[in-house]
């Protein structure tokens, strides 16, 4: 299982608000670096 595919998951049964909240940052964190790599390889392709 992808760590992306994990998190969803875990948010989706996840309680606790700081454990949540904590996923979320990590989760736009995850995106945000993405989309900073693909914007890379768009540049340089």
């Amino acid at each position: 299982m992808s760590i992306d595919r994990f998190i969803l998951r875990k948010l989706g049964t996840c309680q606790e608000a700081n454990t949540t909240f904590n996923l979320l940052k990590l989760f736009q964190i995850r995106v945000l670096k993405a989309q900073a790599e693909e914007e890379q390889r768009i540049r340089h392709a």
